[in-house]
């Protein structure tokens, strides 16, 4: 050997494990040829990499941080039945339409009281937190912050104080509604529930002025259903947003007698809002109606040749007078609404800090009314800024609302959230519009609507993470045997 260390093809079985060379990390688990008694074993031996393939399976495209959090669906199901029945009271309100059911009236209050009491242990121990916080969350927080900080400054505080604790169980409500309706049976079962009683207040009306029973001061008809559906203004609003929603359910969904039952309810409520004379109802109609056809008719032209048909039914369809009590702005109506545009405004400019109070305003005005203003009510009786939460709240819907349409195509599995979108995004738009006529801006609508596009957006995210799952590429490690090995010869 003169000294020298003989290297053959093979290093002897009986080495000491110590002086064993350790291999590269590339070729660990590569077995030498003629080693007859490692090749009894089942060890695999693993291939040299290729360079063409990735090292680590591409992740899928959807940001995770825009998912609001994987839905589980069988959550808070005692939750939701408290939430439904909570909206059938508030939107039926059974003690108005029979007075013997009186008895009833603080229904709605021991309705929400012992569902939050569930929702609450039933979220913690779901998602480990009270609520998930989108941008609107964030706002209709900061925006009752605001109304907290308007109460020891007001005019008179019981008033700022009551309409406090009113507006405390909007918050709460609309906090149990986005956590809980996390399925799409629980979002359309509330919608439906609300269409449904919306269709007949819209009945109740149309029959109301056929028969001339025009028991708002003699001239217009009055909502069957009291509290927020009482004035024709209101109820116009009400309706409004809900005729493209149902054009949205109408689109979305598959069944020729659905699509029939939706087309049928759109056109009640717009009877509904014709038969109100509601002129800020017309232009939020007008509104709604423009938005939701520009985005229909952007991927169908077809559409063109059908929106004068349906205008000049709606000329050829409409009441007598109807025309000239649009056309009218002079009359004691108008005066007084547009003198308490102007005096909101000067208040909201005195006072732009905290304001004057909630529900305050009234008692600044020339006439003790309500500023007939949702933007000017929530800046003179809460500030500036509040009125800046207030229209945030809104506009982050919306963009929401439009981030799904511009993600989904109106053919294909995600259809019906396109549809679903254009509609709740015109009808957001239309409460905008009708809410400029109308001191609104605490109650109901505007939350139920909000509400539904978060739910949606949820709906979608989680639909989108689900699709790019099941159509990711999935890699797997080549297998090798000890049948792959190459012998030398």
């Amino acid at each position: 050997m003169s000294g020298k260390t003989k290297f053959t093809d093979y290093e002897p079985l009986n080495r000491p494990e110590d002086s064993r060379k350790k291999l590269p990390e590339n070729l660990e688990g590569f077995q030498p040829r003629n080693t007859a008694a490692l090749l009894l074993e089942e060890e695999p031996v693993l291939e040299a990499p290729d360079v063409d393939r990735p090292k680590d399976p591409p992740k899928p495209s959807l940001d995770k941080e825009r998912l609001f959090w994987k839905l589980p669906k069988g959550g808070h199901g005692l939750t939701f039945v408290g939430l439904f029945l909570f909206t059938v009271v508030l939107y039926i309100r059974p003690y108005e339409i029979f007075p013997s059911l009186i008895w009833l009236k603080g229904i709605a209050f021991w309705i929400a009281i012992p569902t939050i009491l569930i929702y609450i242990p039933s979220q913690l121990g779901i998602d480990q937190k009270l609520s998930f916080r989108p941008r609107q969350v964030n706002m209709l927080l900061l925006l009752f912050f605001a109304a907290v900080l308007s109460v020891p400054l007001s005019s008179d505080r019981q008033v700022s104080w009551d309409s406090l604790t009113d507006y405390l169980k909007v918050v709460l409500m609309f906090i149990v509604f986005i956590n809980v309706v996390r399925t799409e049976a629980r979002l359309k079962l509330l919608l439906l529930l609300i269409l449904i009683v919306s269709c007949v207040m819209s009945f109740a009306a149309v029959n109301d002025y056929r028969m001339g029973i025009l028991a708002s001061n003699g001239q217009r008809i009055k909502g069957i259903i009291g509290g927020m559906f009482d004035n024709p203004n209101d109820l116009a609003l009400h309706l409004v947003t809900l005729i493209p929603i149902s054009i949205g359910l109408m689109l979305s969904s598959r069944a020729v007698f659905k699509k029939l039952f939706y087309a049928t309810c759109a056109i009640v409520l717009v009877a509904g809002v014709v038969v109100s004379f509601s002129r800020g109802g017309f232009l939020g109609l007008v509104c709604a109606g423009g938005m939701l056809g520009w985005r229909l008719m952007r991927r169908n032209k077809g559409l063109l040749l059908i929106a004068p048909l349906i205008v000049a039914a709606f000329i050829a369809l409409a009441p007598g007078g109807y025309g000239s009590r649009l056309a009218t702005t002079s009359d004691g109506s108008a005066e007084t609404r547009t003198d308490d545009l102007k005096r909101s405004i000067f208040i909201a400019i005195r006072h732009p800090v905290v304001g004057v109070g909630m529900g305050n305003y009234v008692l600044f005005s020339n006439k003790e009314h309500a500023s007939h203003n949702a933007y000017t009510q929530v800046a003179s009786e809460l500030g500036i800024a509040a009125l800046v939460f207030y229209l945030l709240f809104q506009i982050a819907s919306i963009k929401d609302l439009r981030e799904i349409i511009r993600e989904t195509e109106p053919k294909g599995p995600d259809a019906r959230y396109h549809y679903l979108a254009i509609g709740f995004e015109a009808a957001l738009v239309g409460y905008m519009v009708c809410s400029f006529f109308a001191s609104v801006a605490f109650l109901w609508y505007i939350y139920y609507l909000v509400g539904y596009s978060i739910c949606l957006r949820r709906l979608y995210e989680s639909f989108a993470a689900r699709q790019q799952q099941e159509t990711a590429p999935v890699f797997r490690p080549a297998a090798t045997h000890r049948s792959s090995l190459v012998t030398a010869g």
